[in-house]
Parts: structure tokens; sequence; C-alpha cells
């Protein structure tokens, strides 16, 4: 720890799906940790900067980048501007994600492209420009967002769960083969989340939350703080050698 007593004080973190839900959140506990946050998001650019303007206010900095996570242009203009502003990445947290919920046989070909590209090409296509960074520098730290349904399924989430099962399985890959470098790469598995993206899920069915908080041990719903602190955890220094491991952070879900 740093003599500030923030754990990530001085550091440079790249957060995806920064504007909201866990992605906000994590960028605001890296940011009262010490970290610069490059925040970015295919939302809005004024809301993007809205959550940089908040990680201002609690004495850090940072900057907000438009852009998709599937595109290269996007991805590079967001290299461009991290290493203009910081001149540096120690840490990349993969946490844009989208999700489709229709029966199986109700997904189509354009449902299926959409969830793979943001959840799995995008999380690829970024940390292959990032790792060269870190190769620089000597060290650094990727953090994945997967699932529990990188474990177990969930009903009419084919696509999604399949881009989870990959997300799981590239971060073992990339552990393997980037830790001889001291790049440790984890990944973190979410539960059920209280987030727009699972409100906008449910939709008018408050029932499926009181499913959902049911069959959690922890009988309530998780928090972006509870998956954020998960991520602070992976990217410190003296946890280098967790490395290839995914931390299910789901309150017992997958107990049942």
């Amino acid at each position: 720890m740093s003599s500030s007593g923030k754990r990530l004080d001085g550091k440079v973190a790249i957060i995806t799906g920064a504007a909201q839900g866990q992605g906000k959140a994590a960028a605001l506990k890296f940011a009262r940790e010490g970290a610069r946050v490059v925040c970015f998001d295919i939302k809005p650019l004024d809301m993007i900067q809205g959550v940089v303007d908040e990680i201002r206010k609690l004495g850090s900095d940072g900057i907000a980048v438009h852009g998709d996570v599937s595109k290269i242009p996007d991805i590079d203009s967001c290299i461009r501007k991290t290493m203009e502003k910081f001149a540096r990445v120690d840490i990349l947290v993969n946490c844009a994600g989208i999700l489709v919920m229709k029966p199986f046989l109700e997904h189509t070909e354009d449902d299926f492209n959409k969830v793979i590209d943001v959840n799995v090409k995008g999380m690829f296509l970024l940390t292959q420009r990032v790792v060269p960074i870190m190769l620089k520098q000597g060290k650094g730290r990727i953090i994945n967002y997967a699932s529990v349904d990188s474990f177990v399924g969930e009903e009419n989430a084919s696509a999604y769960c399949a881009s989870k099962g990959a997300v799981k399985s590239l971060t073992n890959e990339l552990a393997l083969e980037l830790a001889p470098k001291r790049i440790c790469v984890n990944a973190i598995a979410p539960g059920q989340i209280d987030t727009p993206m699972l409100r906008n899920a449910v939709g008018d069915k408050p029932e499926i939350v009181e499913w959902m908080i049911k069959n959690t041990p922890y009988r309530r719903l998780g928090t972006g703080e509870d998956t954020a602190e998960a991520a602070v955890f992976l990217a410190l220094d003296e946890t280098e050698f967790i490395n290839g491991t995914t931390i299910v952070v789901d309150g017992g879900w997958l107990c049942i």
C-alpha cells in the first residue's frame, strides 16, 4: 500500500462499460483507491463524462471515451487517448457486456453475433492492444467480468451463456500465456447483480426478482460495489500470485 493509504495510488486503469452498473461501480471504487480511470463505454458521452466528474470529486482523475468495444477503430482511439493523457496502462477491467433474453429457437444470428462481439471479441481485441503496453512496463493486471453463467446454464440466455463460458476459458488461456511476463489475468463471476441490465431483462415482473433473492442464500441481490471490491483485490500488487482464477461473487447462488 502507498504512503497515501490508497491501495491503487498512481495506477492507471481502463474500465469498459463504465457509464453505469458494475462498470461504473468499479470506476468509482478504483478512483477511491487512488487509480486514475479511463471510462470507455458506448453510452452517450455526457453520461460517461458524468462518471469522470464523480471520479474527480473523489480526488482522482480520469477521461471519458465514447466507443464500441467490438470496433477496432474505437479501441485504438481509446488506447491513443489513454497514452496521451496518462502514458501508461496498469490495469484493464473488461466489464462491458450485453444480454439477449429469448428462447433458444428465437435467437437470431444477429442476436448471437452482437452478444459474442461485445462480450468476447471486444474483450479479446482490447486486451490484445493493452498487453504490449504492459509488456513494456514489465507487469500488468487484466480482470475480465465473466458470470455465474460461465459455470451453469440460464434459461433463455443461450448466446449470453456461450459468451461467458468463452470469457472464463479465455481468461485461463491468457493467464497461462502471460504469467511468465508478470501480467496476471483473472475473472470475476457475478451472480444476480442489481444493475440496469438485470432490470431491463426482468422488465415489469417483480416476481422474477423475488425468485432471484429467494434462490440466493445471502437473500439479496448483489450490487456493483460487491463486484468492484473483488476487482480491486485482483488489481493489487499484493495479489500477484493469484492468476488464472475466477472469483465468484454471487451470495452463494452456485451452492444451490
